[in-house]
């Protein structure tokens, strides 16, 4: 049987995504408040891999998928070696990786959207 996991739709995007830049970098976040993590089914505090990042956003690689519209604290690395900012963002989508573990856990993309 053939696997279908990997066939996302493609939708129409009214966002400009050209200003996105690669980004790859071991990321850190926190989930924003314990009230959200006993709720929901969002990750631990962690690490991500950073894949790129816009003034809007980033994509990055996660080992699980947090819920959508979760609020994380996300640590963005700087050109300064030793300086993180730290940033709101709202997971807009999560997209499992169709290869790794077959007992549900695996890797994720996941879109986040900053909030100003």
């Amino acid at each position: 049987m053939v696997s279908t996991e990997w066939e996302w739709p493609i939708e129409g995007s009214k966002e400009n995504h050209s200003e996105r830049a690669a980004l790859l970098r071991l990321i850190l976040y926190e989930v924003t408040s314990f009230e959200q993590r006993r709720n929901s089914v969002a990750p631990k505090d962690g690490r991500a891999l950073s894949l790129n990042i816009s003034s809007g956003g980033m994509l990055v690689l996660m080992d699980q998928a947090p819920a959508i519209e979760q609020v994380l604290k996300v640590y963005v690395p700087t050109p300064i070696v030793f300086a993180e900012t730290p940033t709101l963002a709202e997971v807009r989508w999560t997209r499992r990786l169709p290869f790794g573990k077959s007992n549900g856990n695996g890797m994720y993309f996941v879109g986040l959207k900053f909030i100003f």
